[in-house]
Parts: structure tokens; C-alpha cells; sequence
């Protein structure tokens, strides 16, 4: 340890701080710290602390959690920290970076313990050391971030902004049962009614581990979910317990795949193993339901995908199932003049809100753990595993990625693992610009095919420090108070430009019957056999037809857009299609079809304003696809000229009044979603459809809602009242009229569960009421047209905006 420092030229700048600020006596008297500085600036002699005196043996304490280093910046390991600081003399930030030193140093040797003689008894040793005396006070108190340089981190790339984070749910039932759901994810614990004797309870807790057990992951067997811990207080038990987990993989229908391939729960008492394969599992496509009846206080169970013997041409379990990806960009909270975006790859459909990433380093120096936000995430289909190409592109020319992080690739033996996959992408500000959130293209490119998948992803807002002006001219900082100054310098985001041409369609689908509805049903084809019918995308739709519920295709046909019967045609690719003439259509076509649901749904002006209002940031690019492209700021009163929000709210105002006075000819919320979709704005439109769904779906429904919350939710008569009570008249009764709010209230509720899954909520109500007694659905087919565009927008998308054409 260093015993002979001159701490003069390290605190220079508390001198001038003492002198220019007035409150500096009165802030140094909550800080022991702080007030030793501000005496020692009145009296050299008086430079130590009194809390050494009160508790003298405090840090010669060994930590018991010296993994505290690895998880928290708040809570430090003593023993660690009184080592050899660095000798980096940074003035403000010093203990910062010597903090990050310590760190870095104990993750390389993480044995290597400090002697016990550099801690003696009386500890008079810290009072000949400052660095060392103000890290243990500052762990003491928990005051790390307190002491961080607040300008300094505002421009730093965002590292300090966080703390650790789990992700995980604690939920108490009585024996009445019930349903625990872990945060923004498909993974449900089922616990029936029974399962512990009535005045007892059981607590269950839900956490996913990230990264699956490595030894499931081979040419015979790939993990298909994260790896979820379970635990129970009470094992005082009546009734079994119920895992659901919707995977990222389903068995292909070919009979070969169905029948040497089998989606199965491996399950162990300890994370680390042994697994055993569980037997009482119910597989519906890509859901797996799960009776748990050997419980135990803590639990771990993996869901797999596994073959028994691999055959040629086959060549791992890849080969035998569909298997989605998913991925995630994640970044800081707020955006500063250079950050670093994480791309991660996970191998399942589990993608969390918030990442811990415990490897960053910065400058060739490791970092403290950080918490990452997701920003933005994408699932596509991968046939096999192969190598990817990952590129980021700024779409706002304000900022750039860094010339050797623009593309990056990801092995085929890295998807192979199971194991969470990521690429670090350096953003930054150019020049002396303004901070404003700004978009950036994704796109993934799989190497050995032409597949390519791309989406947008939008940044957060700089941090409130740098939300104002940020390194601007001082020229321009003295014109705030001119009007017409500052609108050159409000930030807008590049929308896409639309390009109405003919659909790029990978995929076809011969008829193998004729079908003409005497009963003409919406949306549904109509066919004769040997028409060859483009098919947009290889998902499929489930929804009623004349009778039943059957699987459909989105397909093209005549210049027609609707469903078509998966078991009437054979699929082809497009190289084997002769004739496609008829199944051409121009992208302008498809987006005025697949918008027509919102002719006849019920919408809330007031909640579609404000939605738009906010989602929306160039209010020219709105004005210019909804037909004002006349328009220019003078047209803005005093009250619309401020903000972004409020042009764009004055745009959707104007068109709302012009659709009014021409009601026969125009429609509103139609005209909206075909221009959100004509500037890219697929997020927006996918949250205003379920909007509009949910609640012209309550409309529909009115009373026979009860019988719908029973198949969805399984609610009982007593949580259904609850729903009523708030709606009840004078007389304890909904009346009829009235019957919409309840069952609003309880779909916008179920709906929430499935957090950003829009086509999940979709096609499960569809289903739903689908199997009613009296199915809404035989006669309101407008869902079934929301089904059909959220399944347009991927083709939508690739065909209407191009690269090379925004280039």
C-alpha cells in the first residue's frame, strides 16, 4: 500500500468548489466524507473521519458473499477492495476507474486472497491512505454511485446506468389454486384447485436460466427452451402441478420427422443434474404441457427436442423440426453521444426484458456487470443451423457504427450449442449534432442461402441531461428565445420510402380441387383445381371455415388476398411454378387489401390519437402518404408548433374532420393503417390492431362474454362477477347495453399477459371464439382479416422497402 500520497493535486477541485458553492457547509454535514474535505480545506491538521473511531472493527470483516463483485456496484467485498489502487490519478472519476481496476483484478485470479497482516486491528493504517479509507467508507455506507461524476457519465456510454437484475416471479396461492406466469414470457405453472389443504399455502416461484444445460445440445438433441428453476415452500401436498411452455421448435409433419422425433421435459433436483426424461407430457405443435408429481423444494426442468437415430440425408435433429430463432438488440437506458448495442441470439423463444451481461469490456479493460434494455427483437425461421451474417445500419446520418462493427458473423457451431450468442455494435454521435433518438436497420443474412431478414429498431431517448443542447455552438445556445431558430435543430427519424411494384413471392401452391362457395364467406378463396396461388409466408392461420376450424394459408390469387386450405393445395417453390400471372400483385394492392378489416372495426378516437401521436416522429412523412403533402409549419397555430407529438396529432385531426365530412367515401382508422403501413410503421399498426380487436371483439360478444372467459382464462362465476360489479346499475345488474365493459376489462386484461405477441393474441382469440357454442365468428370475419395482415407485413416489408432504393 501506498503510505506516502500527495492527495493535493487529486482534490484540487474541491477547493474551488467550497469557494463557489453556498450550500457546500451545510451538504458536507450528511456526508462525512464530503465535511472531512471541507474541514481539511479550513484546517490541514483535522483530516480524518470519526466513523473509524465508532466502529474500528468494521473492515476487518471478511465479506461471506464475495461474489457480490460479480453482481452489484453497491454492495463491495472489503477484503477486496483494500488492495494496491491504481496509480491513474483522474481526479473526479478516479475511484471510479480504480474501482473497475479492482474488479478486473479479481476476476483473473479470483483465489488470490489479500494477507491478513495488510488489515490490522486499530486501522489506523486507512488514515495514511485516502484512496483506501474512502472506498471502505463508501462501501460501508453503499454509496458507490452517490460519488460517481454525474457530468463525466453523461457522456460516457452508459456502463453506470445500472444494476443487477434477475428475472424471476414469487407468487403465494391459497387452495384455491391458480396460474403463475414468469414476466413477458410463454412459461406457466398450472397449480389446480386441492393442491394443498384449505387454510394452508403455497408459494411458487418461477426463474429461467438463460443458457440451457450444454450437454443437450449434439447431433441427437437441441434444447428448445431456457432452463427453468422451480420452487416450492409447502411440500405438504394434495394434487399434481402443471409446467406449460411454449418452445421455439415443432415437429415437422413429414412421417418420418413425427416419428423419429419427439419434443420431451428432461427433469432434475439440481441444476447441474443428472436429467431424467419425464413421461407424462402433452405436445400440441410448439406448447408442451408438463405434470409435475415428484416435487420438491426446488426443481429444474429443460424442454428438448430429441431423435433417435439420425438418417441420411438428415444430418442433425435440425432436420426434423421447424425451428424459429429469436433475437434481441439490447443498449443502455438512455442513449449518450457513443454507446455500444449487444445483438444476442437466444436458443429458445425466450426473449427477457432486461440482460445482465457480465463480460463487457471497454477500452481492452473489463467492465462491471451491466443491465442492458431490450430495445428491439425479431423471430425468424432457420431451417438448419448456419452461419449468419449480422449488419447494422443507421438510418439517421446524425450517427454511424463504427467501420469494423458493421457486419459481424455468428458460427453455425455457436447456434449449434443452445447457448446465448452476441455481437457488441459501437454507435456514435457525429460532430457537435444534437442527441435525439434515431432508428437502425437490422439485417441478418444466412451465408450458404439468399435468405435475408431485416427489421427496424428504434433507440430510447438521450438521457435528461442530454435531452436539451449538447455540445451546440454558443451561437445557437443564445437563439432559444427566436422562433424560428430552433426547427432546424429538432431531430426527425428517416422513414422508408414506399415503392409500389410487384410482390418478391418464394413460395407457391397448387390446387388440387376446385372450391366455389355457394355461401360466399370473407376472406376465404375461391379456386379452381390446377391455379397456382402465391402463398405470403409459410406460417399458418387457424380459423373456422364452413363448419370447422382448419389450418389455412395466406395466399394471392386474381388479385385477391385470403385464406386457402392447407390440405387443398401442394406447396411448391418458385422455381417449380410455370404460370404466375395470376397470382401477381403490386405491394399498393396488398396494403389496401389487407387493411380492409379496419372498415368495420369499432375504435376509440381519443385512445387511436394518442397512440399515433406519440409512435409517430416526422409529422411531413405522416401529411405526405395521408394526402397533405401541401402542407408546411405555417399551417400549425402556436399550440401545435412546439412539439413532434402535437404536428402529427394536427395531421391525424385534419384527416379525421375530412373523413367525417365525406363519410360515404372515406373512412378513418382505414386510411390510418394503410399510411402507417406505407411509412413502415409496423409495430404501431400491430398494437392499434389489437386495440381495435379487443375491443370490437367485447362489443361483439356482450353477454355471451362469460362463456368466453371460461375457455380462455378458466375464469370461475365469482371472478367473472368481479369483473361485472364495477358496471352494475341501480338494480345490481350490467345492463345489456352495458355488457361491452366487462368484457373489455377482461380481454385487455388477458391480453396484456402475452406482452408484445400481437399475433399470438390474435389467432388465440380467433381460436376461442371459434369453439364457442354460437360462434361470433360465423358471421364477423374481420379478426380473420387482422390474421391475414399481420401475416403480410414480413413480405410487406421486403418488397416495399428496399435498401438500395432508400441508398
Amino acid at each position: 500500500l501506498n503510505f506516502h500520497t500527495d492527495w493535493s493535486d487529486v482534490f484540487k477541485h474541491t477547493h474551488a468548489v467550497s469557494k463557489t458553492n453556498p450550500f457546500w457547509n451545510e451538504l458536507s454535514a450528511s456526508n462525512p466524507f464530503v465535511h472531512d474535505i471541507a474541514v481539511s480545506n479550513r484546517d490541514e491538521n483535522n483530516k480524518y473521519l470519526s466513523i473509524l473511531k465508532e466502529k474500528p472493527y468494521l473492515f476487518s470483516k471478511v465479506s461471506s458473499n464475495r461474489d457480490s463483485l460479480a453482481s452489484s456496484g453497491d454492495e463491495l467485498d472489503i477484503d477486496c477492495l483494500l488492495r494496491k489502487t491504481s496509480a491513474r490519478r483522474s481526479g473526479r472519476s478516479k475511484s471510479v476507474s480504480d474501482f473497475l481496476d479492482i474488479v478486473d483484478n479479481w476476476r483473473i485470479n479470483p483465489h488470490k486472497t489479500t494477507p491478513q497482516k495488510t488489515i490490522p486491528s486499530d486501522v489506523t493504517w486507512l488514515q495514511n491512505d485516502r484512496e483506501a479509507y474512502k472506498m471502505a467508507w463508501l462501501s460501508h455506507r453503499q454509496l458507490t454511485r452517490s460519488c460517481l461524476d454525474l457530468e463525466a457519465m453523461s457522456h460516457s456510454p452508459g456502463w453506470a446506468q445500472t444494476q443487477a437484475t434477475d428475472i424471476y416471479v414469487v407468487c403465494k396461492l391459497n387452495h384455491e389454486g391458480g396460474s403463475v406466469q414468469l414476466p413477458d414470457s410463454d412459461i406457466n405453472i398450472h397449480v389446480p384447485m386441492g393442491h394443498v389443504l384449505p387454510g394452508e399455502f403455497q408459494e411458487v416461484g418461477l426463474k429461467a436460466i438463460l443458457n440451457p444445460p450444454s450437454s443437450f445440445n449434439n447431433e441427437l438433441s437441441s434444447t428448445i427452451s431456457p432452463l427453468i428453476e422451480l420452487t416450492l415452500s409447502n411440500l405438504k401436498t394434495r394434487e399434481a402441478i402443471f409446467l406449460e411452455v411454449k418452445v421455439a421448435a415443432k415437429v415437422k409433419n413429414d412421417p418420418l420427422s413425427q416419428v423419429t422425433s419427439d419434443i420431451v421435459c428432461l427433469f432434475s433436483l439440481n441444476k447441474e443434474g443428472p436429467f431424467k426424461k419425464l413421461e407424462k407430457c402433452y405436445t400440441y405443435q410448439d406448447t408442451i404441457q408438463v405434470k409435475l408429481t415428484d416435487l420438491s423444494h426446488v426443481m429444474y426442468a429443460v424442454i428438448a427436442v430429441q431423435v433417435n437415430k439420425i438418417q441420411p440425408p438428415a444430418t442433425s435433429v435440425w432436420d426434423y423440426v421447424h425451428r424459429t430463432v429469436s433475437v434481441g438488440i439490447y443498449g443502455p437506458k438512455y442513449i449518450h453521444p457513443s454507446f455500444t448495442t449487444v445483438f444476442m441470439v437466444f436458443g429458445h423463444n425466450y426473449i427477457p426484458k432486461k440482460l445482465t451481461i457480465s463480460d463487457i469490456k471497454k477500452g481492452g479493460k473489463s467492465m462491471p456487470p451491466v443491465v442492458f434494455q431490450l430495445w428491439g427483437k425479431h423471430t425468424f425461421l432457420l431451417e438448419k443451423p448456419q452461419d449468419l451474417n449480422i449488419s447494422l445500419v443507421s438510418c439517421d446520418p446524425d450517427f454511424e457504427v463504427k467501420m469494423e462493427d458493421q457486419s459481424k458473423n455468428i458460427k453455425e457451431e455457436e447456434l449449434k450449442s443452445g447457448e446465448m450468442v452476441r455481437q457488441e455494435f459501437f454507435f456514435s454521435l457525429l460532430g457537435c449534432r444534437e442527441m435525439h433518438f434515431f432508428v437502425f436497420l437490422v439485417q441478418i443474412k444466412v451465408l450458404k442461402s439468399s435468405q435475408v431478414t431485416q427489421f427496424h429498431v428504434t433507440t430510447p431517448d438521450p438521457a435528461p441531461k442530454l435531452s436539451g443542447i449538447i455540445s451546440r455552438p454558443k451561437r445557437l445556445q443564445n437563439r432559444k428565445e427566436i422562433k424560428s431558430a430552433p426547427l432546424f435543430l429538432i431531430p426527425t427519424v428517416k422513414y422508408p420510402k414506399f415503392q409500389d411494384k410487384t410482390l418478391s413471392v418464394n413460395t407457391y401452391g397448387v390446387a388440387l380441387k376446385t372450391v366455389l362457395r355457394q355461401n360466399k364467406i370473407d376472406y376465404l378463396l375461391e379456386y379452381f383445381k390446377g391455379d397456382t396461388i402465391a402463398l405470403l409466408g409459410e406460417d399458418k392461420v387457424k380459423c373456422i371455415g364452413q363448419t370447422k376450424i382448419k389450418e389455412w394459408y395466406v395466399g394471392v390469387l386474381r388479385r385477391k388476398i385470403g385464406l386457402i386450405h392447407c390440405k387443398n393445395i401442394k406447396v411448391i417453390s418458385k422455381e417449380q411454378a410455370i404460370d404466375t400471372a395470376d397470382s401477381e400483385l403490386t405491394t399498393k394492392n396488398l396494403v389496401e387489401q389487407i387493411a380492409l378489416p379496419f372498415k368495420k372495426l369499432t375504435y376509440i378516437y381519443s385512445v387511436v390519437l394518442s397512440t399515433v401521436s406519440e409512435s409517430v416522429y416526422d409529422w411531413r412523412a405522416l401529411a405526405e402518404v395521408l394526402g397533405y403533402s401541401h402542407m408546411s409549419l405555417d399551417d400549425f397555430n402556436e399550440a401545435h408548433a412546439d412539439k413532434e407529438s402535437e404536428r402529427v396529432a394536427h395531421v391525424v385531426k385534419r384527416m379525421k374532420e375530412d373523413c367525417h365530412a365525406n363519410k360515404k367515401k372515406r373512412l378513418f382508422l382505414y386510411e390510418l393503417i394503410v399510411a402507417l403501413l406505407k411509412i413502415d410503421c409496423q409495430g404501431l399498426v400491430a398494437r392499434l390492431t389489437q386495440d381495435t380487436i379487443i375491443l370490437t371483439s367485447a362489443v361483439k360478444l356482450g353477454k355471451y362474454w362469460r362463456e368466453l372467459a371460461e375457455k380462455l382464462a378458466r375464469l370461475t362465476k365469482q371472478q367473472i362477477e368481479a369483473y361485472e360489479v364495477p358496471h352494475q346499475g341501480k338494480n345490481g345488474m350490467v345492463a345489456l347495453e352495458m355488457m361491452w365493459k366487462p368484457a373489455y376489462d377482461f380481454l385487455y386484461t388477458w391480453g396484456a399477459h402475452y406482452g408484445d405477441s400481437y399475433r399470438d393474441v390474435l389467432q388465440d382469440l380467433q381460436s376461442a371464439l371459434d369453439k364457442m357454442k354460437n360462434p361470433v365468428t360465423k358471421h364477423w370475419r374481420e379478426l380473420t382479416g387482422t390474421l391475414i395482415l399481420v401475416n403480410c407485413m414480413e413480405v410487406l416489408r421486403a418488397s416495399a422497402f428496399s435498401k438500395m432504393e432508400e441508398e
